[in-house]
């Protein structure tokens, strides 16, 4: 045993002193009997019971095929088929039964000439649309019908 001082950091002292404080409290918690005590627990069941050997036998190649088939994606229409929507009653609505309702406003659609994006611009010789700087070069170089007639 060393009679040599050490010299401890103030921070370092207080992080003992806490973690020490914290062990006599849970010590102090125990001896008290204030611990929680597990309900519907027997004297004589043991306090630890033996994990179920896995077994040995190793999977066959069809086993494991099997498996893998379970969990292997599956299609739409399979996935359909799967529900059995036709045997529902007809009142009830599902995907087959479905129908669109007429559209809600008649404007059109305006897609660019170059990418078929949505084209916000219009060109102003011409009047076609485009969505992007870099689709208006192309379209001023090759398609704008300006120039055509």
């Amino acid at each position: 045993m060393s009679t040599r001082n050490r010299k401890v950091a103030p921070n370092m002292a207080a992080a003992l002193k806490s973690s020490d404080n914290r062990s006599q409290a849970g010590v102090g918690l125990l001896e008290s009997g204030g611990h929680v005590c597990q309900k519907n627990l027997s004297v004589f069941s043991a306090p630890f019971q033996k994990k179920q050997s896995k077994s040995t036998k190793r999977k066959t190649r069809q086993a494991k095929a099997l498996e893998n088939a379970k969990k292997a994606p599956r299609t739409f229409l399979e996935l359909l088929q799967e529900a059995n929507l036709e045997s529902l009653p007809p009142h009830v609505p599902s995907y087959l039964r479905g129908a669109v309702g007429p559209p809600r406003s008649t404007s059109r659609r305006h897609f660019c000439t170059v990418c078929g994006f949505t084209g916000k611009y219009t060109c102003v010789r011409c009047g076609m649309r485009f969505c992007s700087v870099r689709c208006q070069n192309i379209h001023n170089d090759t398609r704008c019908l300006k120039f055509v007639a």
